[in-house]
Order: structure tokens, then C-alpha cells, then sequence
């Protein structure tokens, strides 16, 4: 099946879409195991503007995981991916992520679905500032709050008891002086901007082929993607572990660990050039 998907690649830089399984080896946890079901039942955008108590709650645990969230690093999984756009086997990358690896790796071309934790926005306002200099501005005013967890959640927070929540003076806008910062990033229940979604869809239109990974497709943010270029006709690969919503649409299906999957890949693509 790989030696399939080289050569589906080697007929011209496929549309890349990726899922939180990219991220997994760089210590950020997926949303859901190998079996397709959630592990994690993150904050709904709901709930998040219906109160203070709420954003509170959700600043509180996501201060303490930032610090390990902001620490990841590229894994091999996203080189490999790199080192396929430089191979000119893959173009534009389409990521379902927050975390911004796909850039640090060195990564061109890449849409952020779901936005990026290191941008935040003011609901009020619009004001924004940057999560590193809102970071600052919560440890200055929150003073003793060395709260700490070895838990790190796809969205960068973790749990905490709810007396260390209580505790936590929630972030307010230096423009407006509401307490409704919100990170620049697509919550449960919420949806992605029509302009960013016409812009893949025009991707996946302009695209010889769609490879999927490290995604379940569970959700239709990625997987309407999916089924548009399924309905074009073109080559769609999936590379992930477990089942996946996508897996009737799909031409090539790989069932593995990502980072040696894209290791064989590559250098299945070597030995498809040189014969070519």
C-alpha cells in the first residue's frame, strides 16, 4: 500500500490534510484512541461565553498546561512531511492542530484550520495579543500559582481541582477591561470561518490528490474535505491508526504508526524516481 501511495505521489505534490495524530509523538495527546472514541471532552464554545466562572476555569487550566504545550517540539512525523514538500511529493498542508509544528518544522504552505493557541482575541473588542505576552501578564497576576500537572490535552489545558481554580484571577483585556479573551482558536461547537473554508475547499479542487494523516475524520471539519475530493475522483490516501469516518472514501488505507509509515513512504518515492 505505501509503494501504492508513492506512486500516487509522484504523479504530481498531493494536498496534504492532517489530524491531531501528527502531534501525538511530540507530547500532545489526540482527542480519541485507536478506536475512534473521545478521551477528552474539551471546554464548548458555549460554555466558554456563557460566563465568567467558565473562562475563569478555562484560563486557570490552561495557564498551567501552556507551559508544557508551548515546549513541544517538531517530531519526525512532521519532517517527514517537510521533506516531502521539498521532494515536490506533497504541496499545501491542511492542519486540523493548534500547536504551529508544522511551521517550526520547517513546513510551507500551511492553513490552520482551527487557528493557532499562540494568537488571542478579545470577544468584546477584537482587540488581540499574543498568548507568550498574555502568558506573562498571568503569571505577574497570579502570583504563587504554581500549580502543576503532568497532564497536557490536544488544546493545551489540563485539570485541575476546582479550589485552584477559584484561586485564579482571570485574564482581562487591557483594551476593553472585559474578561472575554479567548484564544484565536476554533472550540468545540464553534466553526471554522467561510473564507478559510473556501480556501481549502478551492485546495482540494486544485489538487492531483488528497493524502489524510494522523486524522480519525470523526468530525466534518476535515472530513468534508475528504468527500469533496472523493467526489472529484482523485487519488485520496489515508495514513492513521485505528478506524476512521472516512475509511469508504479513501483509495489507499494504511493502518500504522504515522512516523514509520512516512519514513517507508519516502523512501518508497526513491526507489519510484529512480526507476522512473
Amino acid at each position: 500500500m505505501i509503494e501504492d501511495i508513492a506512486r500516487v505521489l509522484s504523479a504530481g505534490p498531493a494536498l496534504v490534510l492532517t489530524g491531531a495524530g501528527m502531534s501525538t509523538d511530540s507530547g500532545i495527546p489526540d482527542y480519541r484512541g485507536p478506536d475512534g472514541q473521545r478521551k477528552v471532552t474539551p471546554m464548548h464554545l458555549t460554555e466558554f461565553v456563557g460566563s465568567s466562572e467558565a473562562r475563569r476555569r478555562y484560563w486557570a487550566r490552561s495557564f498551567v498546561g501552556w507551559r508544557r504545550f508551548h515546549a513541544a517540539r517538531p517530531n519526525a512525523s512532521h519532517h517527514f512531511v517537510s521533506d516531502l514538500q521539498r521532494l515536490d511529493a506533497v504541496g499545501p498542508v491542511i492542519t486540523q492542530n493548534v500547536d504551529g509544528l508544522h511551521q517550526a518544522a520547517g513546513t510551507r504552505d500551511v492553513v490552520e484550520l482551527h487557528g493557532n493557541l499562540v494568537e488571542v482575541v478579545c470577544l468584546t473588542c477584537h482587540a488581540r495579543v499574543g498568548r507568550p505576552v498574555l502568558d506573562e501578564r498571568m503569571a505577574a497576576e497570579n502570583p504563587g500559582f504554581d500549580v502543576d500537572s503532568d497532564e497536557i490535552r490536544p488544546d493545551g489545558d489540563v485539570r485541575l481541582d476546582a479550589v485552584d481554580v477559584e484561586r485564579f484571577r482571570t485574564p482581562i483585556c487591557t483594551s476593553c477591561g472585559q474578561d472575554t479573551l479567548k484564544p484565536d482558536v476554533v472550540f468545540f461547537g464553534g466553526a471554522v470561518d467561510k473564507p478559510t473554508v473556501q480556501h481549502c475547499f478551492d485546495l482540494t479542487d486544485a489538487a492531483p490528490s488528497l493524502l489524510v494523516l494522523g486524522s480519525s475524520l470523526q468530525v466534518m471539519s476535515g472530513l468534508r474535505f475528504v468527500r469533496r475530493a472523493a467526489k472529484r475522483g482523485i487519488p485520496v490516501a489515508l495514513i492513521t491508526r485505528g478506524p476512521s469516518r472516512g475509511d469508504d472514501l479513501v483509495d489507499h488505507r494504511v493502518d500504522g504508526e504515522l512516523a514509520d509509515s512516512l519514513r517507508a513512504l519516502t523512501q518508497s518515492l526513491d526507489r519510484v524516481s529512480a526507476s522512473a
